[in-house]
């Protein structure tokens, strides 16, 4: 019950925390991976610190190419009608 508490919180956290943050994909990932991974069992700290890595740069990628595709928009506007 605690560890689906944790788990559930953590991975609030992930999708609340914004993901421009350069610095802070895969720190920020790793850091609430590894959180969750130490509540599960033993060993478990490291798998979730990588997948939290992942996850978090994954997330940093999308918003970036998000971005990308904003200010091209704003650059080159599409003609109307």
């Amino acid at each position: 019950m605690r560890f689906t508490a944790f788990a559930i919180l953590a991975l609030g956290l992930i999708t609340a925390l914004p993901a421009a943050a350069k610095e802070g994909g895969c720190v920020k990932g790793g850091a609430v991976g590894g959180a969750v991974g130490h509540f599960v069992g033993k060993g478990h700290a490291v798998a979730g610190a990588a997948a939290g890595c992942a996850v978090g740069v994954h997330r940093r990628h999308q918003a970036e190419r998000h971005q990308d595709e904003q200010q091209q928009q704003q650059q080159n506007p599409s003609p109307k009608g």
